[in-house]
């Protein structure tokens, strides 16, 4: 420490050259995965051990995604739920939803392109979400068909100017009066789509195909598998179900798509593999340089302290010990730069959070990572000048000077 806080200049000037280089890694690793964290939360939001049965598939698109061989299915059907029930002994719940966008009215003020949803009563189950006032619709409402709503948070707030206010309050759609029962809980802005419950109403399925088109309306099944049972299972079981339930024969091409929720996981942990990569080596350039920056001065501190090594070997200090010494030291001095470097990152997820409207984090791992690249560093660049002076001649070290 002595040593160090002597010669500040040459000490900031290497300490800078690791922080750059772990700034650069820690941050990149912190904010790729938090964004992976982020959107991975939102594709288990769309329901876990969750099969969609749909006539499109949800492959991404692109030029030479097929529309022209999906958009002549036939749509799924609310009746094909009872069948899937009966039929499907791996699956747990199984629920109907159409949706469509349109306007939504209160007192004259009117929101645009609102999501509107028209589900089945085992749809909360799949697709579960927290009430922050009123309540959630029954199962008489759902029965029945009543005109009964719950509302997201940013439809209640823009519409009715608060949240709070918003139950027992009646709202207009496509010239319909609907009853508010409660407020969806506020979830904050989405990454990937999803539900965005936040921007939608959400009704009874009966009432809702008196509103709306079913077939013109995206209809969607989702079938959610057993406790025990997994998503190949489901899909498997669901395949021959619905075969079944379209009466297709063996020879014949399915005319609708199972798309499992899981796989969505899959694709998006494969591509964040890549820019974990990348943006490691992007790092890793930067603490290159800080490498040789730790490897410079620790020549020019063992040329400074050639006489005091001689010493030391003349007492009877063995390879080992000089060794050791000087190795500590380059990686004590990589320690201190990993700490600032890893304190800039903190300050960077703060700003960052706010900005991107979710949250940047450092986990532990690329804490434990910090302190392992330091030690690796530490090592790298001391380990030559530290074998050099570990062998030097005890006489001709202290004649040196």
């Amino acid at each position: 420490m002595q040593e160090l806080w002597k010669n500040k200049l040459r000490t900031f000037l290497s300490l800078f050259g690791i922080t750059i280089g772990i700034f650069c890694i820690i941050g990149v690793l912190a904010t790729v995965n938090s964004l992976e964290h982020n959107i991975q939360n939102e594709i288990k939001s769309l329901g876990t051990n969750t099969i969609y049965i749909d006539k499109w598939e949800y492959s991404g698109g692109g030029p030479d995604y097929p529309w022209w061989k999906y958009v002549k299915r036939p749509s799924p059907k609310y009746d094909e739920i009872r069948h899937i029930k009966e039929r499907t002994k791996t699956a747990k719940y199984a629920a109907f939803a159409i949706n469509r966008q349109d306007n939504v009215e209160f007192a004259g003020n009117i929101l645009s392109n609102i999501n509107i949803y028209g589900i089945t009563e085992d749809f909360e189950n799949i697709q579960p979400f927290d009430i922050s006032f009123g309540r959630y619709m029954s199962d008489a409402d759902f029965n029945r068909g009543i005109n009964s709503v719950v509302i997201g948070n940013e439809v209640a707030e823009k519409l009715l100017g608060s949240a709070e206010v918003a139950v027992g309050k009646e709202i207009t759609v496509r010239g319909k009066k609907l009853n508010i029962l409660g407020v969806i809980k506020k979830q904050g802005k989405q990454m990937i789509g999803g539900w965005n419950f936040d921007q939608s109403i959400v009704i009874p399925y009966r009432f809702a195909r008196t509103m709306m088109n079913e077939l013109r309306s995206d209809p969607v099944i989702m079938v959610q598998g057993q406790d025990n049972v997994t998503s190949k299972e489901l899909k498997d079981d669901l395949m021959g179900t619905m075969r079944s339930i379209h009466r297709l024969s063996p020879t014949k091409d399915a005319d609708f798509s199972l798309n499992d929720v899981n796989d969505f996981s899959d694709a998006i942990s494969e591509a964040f593999v890549g820019l974990n990569i990348g943006g490691a080596v992007i790092g890793g350039i930067s603490l290159i340089v800080g490498l040789f920056g730790v490897a410079n001065i620790m020549f020019v501190t063992v040329r400074e302290r050639t006489p005091q090594i001689g010493l030391k070997k003349a007492l009877g200090a063995k390879r080992r010990v000089i060794l050791s010494e000087f190795l500590l030291e380059s990686a004590f001095l990589c320690f201190i730069g990993g700490l600032i470097g890893l304190t800039l990152v903190f300050l960077l997820t703060q700003i960052l959070s706010g900005a991107l409207n979710f949250p940047v984090y450092i986990s532990i791992t690329n804490m434990v990572w910090t302190f392992l690249i330091c030690l690796f560093v530490g090592v790298v660049a001391g380990i030559v000048p530290a074998i050099k002076a570990a062998k030097m001649d005890p006489v001709e070290a202290i004649r040196s000077k």
